[in-house]
């Protein structure tokens, strides 16, 4: 009976997959006139980075944002050393300075429902994001200020307000397609 409940668990698709592969894909054949389903573009990955400047120094700070992230997007993340030394920044090559996670499948899905549809109603005076944060091969990035819009984040036990940085790597390099992508998935552009 365990082992039903856990494959059932596994098996589960997120609710965005399932809106991406019946909804989505044949609007954005209709519109972009793909003849495959499988050249419709599509989300390949969402690295969420996070600059730690403290964790040079005071390694709990670092643990304690860690295990936030972790909370966060649902996998435990990595930490970024400096690749060299700057003397004016007073940093040493090796030093731990950020954390970073990669998300994919359907933690990336579960992770931009709960961001979509949870996190970002929550932030101040929100309009929507700008559409001029696409780069050259069709990722969107875009930059948080604060942590405690998630609501796995503790406002109590955090020690540290934390911006984090957000990309999502898509399968096109048209800028066009990833951002008629994005939006279909419920991102919320400015206007």
């Amino acid at each position: 009976m365990v082992k039903e409940a856990v494959q059932n668990v596994k098996t589960k698709t997120p609710r965005l997959l399932e809106l991406y592969r019946n909804t989505i894909v044949p609007a954005m054949m209709k519109e972009f006139h793909y003849e495959n389903p499988l050249a419709v573009p599509r989300l390949e990955k969402i690295v969420v980075n996070m600059g730690v400047k403290e964790g040079a120094e005071d390694i709990k700070i670092l643990d304690h944002i860690s295990h936030e992230l972790a909370q966060i997007t649902g996998q435990k993340p990595v930490v970024t050393k400096a690749k060299k030394s700057i003397s004016a920044f007073k940093l040493r090559q090796g030093a731990s300075i950020g954390l970073k996670v990669t998300l994919r499948r359907q933690r990336m899905y579960e992770f931009i429902d709960r961001l979509f549809n949870v996190a970002m109603p929550r932030i101040r005076d929100f309009r929507g994001f700008p559409t001029s944060s696409f780069d050259r091969s069709g990722n969107y990035s875009l930059g948080i200020q604060e942590q405690i819009i998630f609501p796995e984040v503790e406002y109590d036990k955090m020690k540290k307000l934390q911006g984090m940085d957000i990309t999502f790597v898509l399968t096109t390099s048209k800028q066009n397609e990833s951002k008629r992508l994005l939006e279909l998935l419920g991102f919320p552009f400015r206007k």
